[in-house]
């Protein structure tokens, strides 16, 4: 019998990667999702004295994730904070924030009379600098790419420092375009410029290394001046040519002497490594003396620029970032990753020194390194642990001029500390039985601005005085502020609220070897969990990357959506992590896949054991060296998991080691202390053998668990062939296996559109195993 074709119902047709049963969950995931991720979050805060000292004018720097755009809304929003009497606290927000469209940094003068902002091109276009007063539009200068590049707004090489008198802005931007050879239809032109000539075409000329993920394809940094009243740049002369710059600020003045800036330099000696997580780079901090210019004519003085010479100031130390001069500028202050440095680990315990600076303004190398902050070996229990993992503000000083505010780690929080850089003493200001996370935004005068949140509680902002009226005493008390800012919707405020955390000590299980004291004590893993839930909900574990890394107990957007979707999540900061000590810390290179793994099944043990966890829905997560963790456990612990999501992992460091932009890493985490000497670009038969051992895919043969991977196609740090070869093989061995691969995405996945299709996946994917 014949049928008619147009009467036939049409097959549906499903989104590439999304079948029938899944489809549901992706739109109801989804639309949660979205939820949680369209919240602002404060990126900077700025706090400016009115003429009568009485109110202080704030401004917060916010950021949106844009999905459509796939870019982040940056947008600006003012507050007026009055403070009378010991609890009565007014926040005058602004009736709306004010995006700010193309805008790369920006930088307010001391005064906080004047702001710099700094618009880079997406091309070849000019650098735009703008000068606003409170009004208006001041200076608009456009910088050539003959001059100087993008300005560097990177958090890391970035320095943006006005001098004393706001007539000049020390700042660091890619060195200008290098002139490449021409060719035409004779051969090689002798003479030719950098300017296009149609008749003609570029070479390629020498290939010049840069520092790995986040800098590929950007140029050296270097350091120049802005005359703001001419508009004139002049780059800084007198700094060695193999030397990256960053972090530059003014030194003091000393009258009738030179005029010095101090700045962090990278030597690329022997060759750039990656740079981006990696304190191990060996760095210092630089003198040198600034461009002067003529008053009369607000030019720069030539003679003062060809006379600059170059002096290191810390060469008895390995490491030196980050220098904040006092405010009366009799001392510079600098954070230092010696310990990284020395021992190869890519982060490590930092400490604080002090160099007091010379009155008569001259300037010498032998200058003497007083220690603030010594590096922790292993605190005693409830002692502070280390300085870990942050910069200075902009502001960091209270009025006694020798009293620093600054976040840090200690074990699973982030707190805030005082630290007087005279005396050493160190003091942790932000409470201590809140079971919340901390991180300081920015003073109002002996005043503390910052951020407090935990994994079931979104942030809010605080306020904390030091001085306790309502006492009569010395004392640090927070204070609410009502804020527009982190506004969630009624649903997700219900979800968060039936949810609850606690901090978890897990015992080592084996210490029978040779421990040190630090690394015989119990590490941390963070519980979330439901409040009411009879049974326990299915478990994620979450593992951090690095490895010498560590999870807080902070707002995360992304965990407290899988949270809010069914599940208890279980953050292991095995040994190894931050915030607990450099013999922890350094216990575990040379133990990569048998320390960590061993911790991580130890944590998941112990909350089954407590009935915290249902052993038969159990799942695990994790990116970078946390995928190497998760492909890992999914191959040692073959029928432990039921569904496991790794983001650009770490599978096979036998084929990572000769393309990835960090080979060290692979030397230092393999081989532990013998890393540094061993490390070659040339790896031997005995090398690639132990890099294999030590890798997941050593134990692929085992695996059975259905595994979601996620990569991004320009990761430089674990190239995309290392997930792409693992997730093969798991095919080969018929292990469902899921590969999504973001082709125009680093390591991070970062990317709004790539991180919320990333944690969507990992949703739905631990739901069908799960659920």
């Amino acid at each position: 019998m014949a049928v008619d074709s147009s009467k036939t119902a049409p097959v549906k047709e499903f989104p590439l990667g999304i079948d029938e049963t899944t489809e549901d969950d992706y739109a109801s995931l989804s639309k949660l999702l979205q939820e949680f991720i369209n919240v602002s979050s404060i990126d900077k805060a700025w706090v400016f004295k009115s003429g009568n000292g009485i109110v202080s004018q704030a401004m917060f720097s916010l950021s949106q994730p844009n999905l459509l755009a796939n870019k982040k809304r940056k947008f600006m929003l003012p507050a007026s904070i009055s403070k009378e009497g010991a609890n009565n606290l007014n926040f005058q927000w602004g009736p709306f924030p004010i995006e700010m469209t193309g805008m790369s940094t920006i930088v307010p003068s001391p005064s906080g009379s004047k702001l710099l902002v700094v618009r880079n091109p997406e091309n070849e276009s000019p650098v735009q600098f703008e000068i606003w007063n409170s009004s208006q539009l001041e200076k608009e200068y456009q910088i050539p790419q003959s001059v100087h590049g993008s300005v560097y707004a990177d958090g890391w090489f970035e320095g943006i420092s006005w001098n004393a008198d706001e007539s000049l802005i020390a700042y660091v931007a890619e060195e200008p375009t290098p002139s490449k050879p021409s060719f035409d239809y004779q051969g090689y032109k002798k003479g030719a410029t950098k300017e296009k000539d149609c008749s003609s075409w570029k070479g390629q000329g020498d290939w010049e290394e840069d520092w790995g993920e986040c800098y590929a394809g950007k140029r050296q940094p270097a350091l120049f001046v802005i005359n703001i009243n001419s508009g004139k740049v002049q780059a800084v002369k007198g700094i060695t040519k193999s030397l990256s710059v960053g972090q530059v600020v003014w030194a003091p003045q000393v009258e009738g002497t030179d005029q010095y800036l101090v700045f962090v330099g990278w030597s690329a000696d022997p060759r750039k490594l990656g740079i981006k997580y990696c304190y191990n780079r060996p760095c210092a901090l630089y003198a040198v003396k600034a461009p002067l210019y003529k008053s009369d004519a607000a030019e720069f003085d030539l003679k003062s620029i060809e006379e600059s010479t170059m002096v290191n100031l810390t060469q008895n130390v390995s490491s030196a970032f980050f220098p904040q001069f006092s405010p009366d500028g009799k001392f510079l202050v600098f954070r230092s990753a010696k310990a990284s440095v020395d021992s190869g680990a890519h982060s490590a315990t930092e400490s604080l020194h002090r160099i007091d600076w010379p009155t008569d303004g001259k300037i010498c190398s032998s200058t003497k390194i007083i220690d603030v902050i010594p590096i922790v070996n292993c605190a005693e229990d409830g002692q502070f642990p280390g300085l870990y993992g942050s910069s200075f503000l902009t502001k960091p000083w209270l009025s006694d001029g020798c009293t620093m505010i600054l976040s840090s780690y200690w074990h699973s929080y982030q707190v805030i500390l005082s630290v007087n850089v005279l005396s050493g003493e160190v003091l942790r200001i932000s409470p201590v039985d809140s079971g919340f996370s901390w991180n300081v935004l920015t003073l109002d005068g002996d005043n503390v601005i910052a951020v407090s949140s935990s994994l079931v509680d979104i942030p809010q902002i605080k306020y904390g005085c030091l001085f306790d009226e309502a006492t009569n005493s010395t004392q640090w008390h927070w204070l609410d502020v009502a804020s527009p800012i982190f506004r969630y919707s009624e649903k997700v405020m219900a979800l968060l609220s039936s949810r609850q955390f606690s901090i978890l000590q897990i015992p080592v299980k084996d210490v029978s070897g040779c421990l040190t004291k630090g690394a015989a004590k119990p590490y941390e893993a963070i519980f979330v969990s439901s409040k009411k839930s009879s049974e326990p909900d299915p478990l994620i574990v979450i593992l951090h990357g690095g490895p010498h890394s560590v999870y807080s107990s902070s707002f995360s957007k992304s965990l407290a959506f899988l949270s809010s979707i069914g599940y208890s999540l279980l953050l292991v900061n095995y040994r190894g992590s931050l915030g607990f000590g450099e013999e922890a810390l350094q216990s575990l290179p040379g133990k990569i896949g048998s320390q960590d793994v061993n911790d991580v099944l130890t944590a998941i043990d112990h909350v089954i054991e407590k009935g915290l966890a249902n052993p038969s829905k159990i799942t695990v997560l994790g990116g970078s060296h946390g995928g190497f963790l998760t492909t890992h456990l999914i191959g040692q612990a073959p029928d432990k998991f039921v569904a496991a999501a790794a983001r650009n992992p770490v599978c096979n460091i036998s084929s990572m080691v000769g393309i990835t932009d960090i080979p060290d890493w692979c030397y230092m985490e393999t081989y532990g202390s013998n890393g540094k000497s061993v490390f070659t670009d040339a790896p031997t038969d005995e090398h690639l053998s132990k890099f294999y051992s030590k890798s997941p895919i050593s134990h692929i043969s085992k695996v059975k668990t259905p595994t979601l991977i996620l990569l991004g196609a320009q990761d430089l740090r674990v190239p995309v062939s290392n997930g792409l070869q693992y997730s093969r093989a798991l095919k080969e061995r018929g292990v469902e296996t899921k590969v999504i691969v973001f082709p125009n995405d680093i390591h991070g996945i970062d990317r709004p559109q790539s991180d919320f299709e990333s944690f969507l996946n990992i949703g739905v994917w631990f739901n069908k195993y799960c659920k």
